[in-house]
């Protein structure tokens, strides 16, 4: 593994907030190899870990050389990506927090929808950098690792080093609505787009009266503006513009709500001056600019438009109102339709296009009244063009940003983007959930040095400890940090039993020292491998080893003489549960060597629950519904009567094969959803829990986890 270019970060005490009273950072590295991550190099005051006593846990000791995991992928795109709010505006990424309303998308019956969901992370890194051009002139720059809807599914931008992860082509065509071209930038805080707002708005709506009422005895003049709306939204910002053009208004109400209206209310005034500097700014100027132009269409669009069921519509009878809308519609490219008159004389401009050219419409001209553009329950249906017509790097890494969502995605630049979901590891650290984990991963680089001394104690009764308890202790950190090589030698050194799960295949590089160690202690080794269709376990798995490879190295470690236990945990109803599947994932692990098979129906923590039902809308949402019976409410794991069905088909199959052993019902394992040992924000962790089999004449002691 290459680490050329590593650079040191400065000690810093606030770096790992959490970790003070426990260990003590040394550096800080980061390098071009694990771009956007840190790793961070502490001096732990401990290695063993145990086990309260109340935990279910059937193992005592456990030892975590890493706090997060190094396999795991970081989503991102550019800080000036637009997101999609829930007022129905697009801000660019770097302008949003934590808690912003904004829009997602999820699964309603037979469509996607977008709905409103909340920003519940945002992180930063640096990644190689990549633009993505559709068909529209849209374009998106983004990591190789962020993922993109498209009408095959979930893709990432570009394929992995390793290679064999679903990515972009130009076959693909993404879903949402797009942005077009960037075209000329309009600017809505300058004085012409404001004197363009005022001139729609008042136009469309407002009224400028002048009169004279003699009496008895003089003649008065009256000068009079009023602008009756229903919606605040627009009410106020006409009242700030005419402020910034030093013009004073007073507000009342209007109208009293009925069953049948909304109350309106009004501002006005009778100051002759001001009355006549309002008329004046809503004159049409000879030569408007691009600025003005939106303003105008914002302010028409605020005063007399209206977005019912997704078609947008603005209305008069005025044919130079008219004829400005067009003009106005014309310079932004937003394909229109002038409809015949009807009989009463309004003439009515409709936007055609579906939806991609009504959110352009908003997203050039930015209305006040969010009503009005609110997409809310909208099914996914677009018309635009949005083939990928090309995914090209950019040579060079660039700052990025993510955000996790309710939903686990956001719509960005106009097409739909998913999230990293934040996980609930790190945060006894007071790390983020989200990116810390994936990014954030601290190195016990002590471990070995402090393991020899708590391991000399008198108190040490050589109990077995487990390794992969929390976090895969071969992670791709391992092949720079090398610190298993050294805990097994310890231990085994000691007499204390080993027992390693894991799903990476570095643990081949220490075979020789396992063989070593095996001849001095017992040695357990189990390998997760829960997934034999490759594209699904690409799907659930994207940043593991893929299962050939485990099969291989559990081929491996039973060439050098151990037995090995493949934990085929989750079982996944309706995925991976059928007699064909199960017999060929028995049939391949046979193949390679393994000695027994533990097995297991799938558990749904509480905190995992929400994710995996979140991935299972976005890969297989026929079974949303199935899985929500099986796991209704807070219930964990799937009801007794599947797990009974489940033994009556798995338990023959596993004799079948000769692997047959102890089984679910026999040790306290669980098949496990977990954030803590997953290398991808939506994957099995295959962590749980350990049983320890007392030694008999034939067998050594076999700690079991998964």
């Amino acid at each position: 593994m290459r680490w050329q270019g590593q650079k040191l970060g400065d000690v810093d005490e606030a770096a790992l907030p959490g970790l003070e009273s426990r260990a003590g950072v040394l550096r800080t590295v980061t390098t071009p190899d694990f771009a956007g991550m840190t790793f961070h190099e502490i001096l732990s005051k401990s290695a063993l870990n145990h086990v309260p006593g109340a935990s279910r846990m059937p193992f005592a000791w456990t030892i975590n050389p890493y706090r997060g995991c190094s396999h795991a992928c970081v989503y991102c795109v550019s800080p000036e990506t637009l997101i999609l709010c829930a007022d129905g505006r697009q801000r660019p990424l770097a302008d949003l927090e934590i808690g912003d309303q904004i829009i997602g998308t999820e699964r309603q019956g037979r469509y996607r929808r977008y709905v409103r969901t909340e920003i519940r992370a945002k992180w930063s890194t640096v990644k190689p950098a990549y633009r993505v051009a559709l068909g529209d002139g849209t374009e998106i720059v983004a990591s190789g690792d962020h993922r993109f809807l498209s009408d095959r599914g979930w893709k990432h931008v570009a394929d992995a080093e390793s290679g064999h992860r679903p990515h972009l082509t130009t076959a693909n065509r993404l879903m949402g609505f797009g942005i077009g071209r960037a075209g000329r930038a309009v600017d809505i805080s300058s004085p012409s787009y404001r004197r363009g707002y005022l001139a729609g708005m008042i136009r469309g709506d407002g009224m400028i009266f002048h009169g004279r009422y003699p009496s008895e005895h003089r003649t008065r003049d009256i000068h009079m503006f009023r602008l009756a709306l229903i919606d605040d939204e627009a009410l106020s910002r006409t009242r700030s513009f005419l402020e910034d053009e030093g013009i004073s208004t007073h507000s009342r109400p209007f109208a009293m709500a009925t069953e049948t209206r909304s109350a309106a209310d009004a501002i006005h005034t009778a100051v002759n001056r001001d009355v006549e500097a309002i008329e004046q700014i809503v004159t049409s100027p000879e030569n408007p600019d691009i600025h003005w132009d939106a303003g105008f269409l914002a302010g028409i669009f605020d005063a007399e438009g209206s977005s019912s069921r997704g078609v947008l519509r603005i209305s008069n009878k005025n044919e130079e109102i008219i004829s400005l809308i067009d003009r106005c519609m014309s310079t932004f490219d937003i394909p229109h339709v002038i409809e015949p008159p009807r009989a009463n004389g309004v003439v009515t401009v409709r936007v055609v296009g579906g939806l991609p050219s009504r959110q352009r419409f908003f997203a050039i001209t930015a209305p006040a009244i969010t009503r009005k553009t609110d997409i809310t329950g909208t099914a996914v249906k677009s018309v635009a063009d949005l083939r990928v017509v090309s995914v090209e790097p950019l040579g060079e890494d660039r700052d990025m940003l993510d955000i996790t969502t309710g939903t686990g995605d956001f719509i960005a630049n106009g097409v739909i983007s998913h999230n990293c979901f934040a996980r609930g590891t790190h945060e006894y650290l007071d790390l983020d959930g989200g990116s810390d984990f994936d990014s954030q991963i601290v190195v016990k680089v002590n471990v070995v040095e402090v393991l020899e001394k708590e391991l000399r104690r008198g108190s040490w009764q050589h109990e077995t400890v487990a390794l992969g308890t929390n976090t895969d202790p071969y992670q791709r950190a391992e092949g720079r940090y090398k610190l298993m090589p050294g805990i097994i030698e310890t231990l085994a050194a000691s007499g204390t039993p080993i027992s390693i799960l894991t799903k990476g295949t570095l643990i081949r590089r220490d075979i020789p020292l396992l063989v070593k160690a095996a001849q001095r202690v017992p040695v357990d080794v189990q390998m997760s491998i829960a997934m034999y269709d490759d594209e699904l376990q690409k799907a659930i798995e994207p940043g593991t080893p893929s299962t050939q490879a485990r099969l291989d190295t559990v081929r491996a470690l039973t060439d050098a003489g151990f037995r090995v236990t493949v934990f085929l945990m989750p079982i996944m109803p309706h995925m991976t549960d059928s007699v064909e599947v199960i017999d060929t994932a028995l049939r391949r692990i046979k193949e390679a060597g393994a000695s027994r098979v533990i097995y297991g129906a799938l558990h749904l923590r509480a905190g995992v629950k929400p994710w995996f039902m979140q991935w299972l809308g976005e890969f297989r949402p026929d079974l949303l519904s199935s899985y929500r019976g099986l796991y209704p409410g807070v219930s964990a794991e799937a009801p007794k009567g599947y797990r009974q069905w489940l033994a009556k088909r798995a338990r023959p199959l596993i004799r079948l094969h000769g692997l047959d052993g102890q089984h679910e019902d026999d040790y306290p394992v669980r098949g496990t959803w977990s954030g803590t040992s997953s290398t991808s924000p939506a994957r099995p962790s295959g962590i749980g829990p350990v049983r320890t089999i007392r030694p008999t004449a034939s067998a050594p002691a076999q700690p079991m986890l998964f």
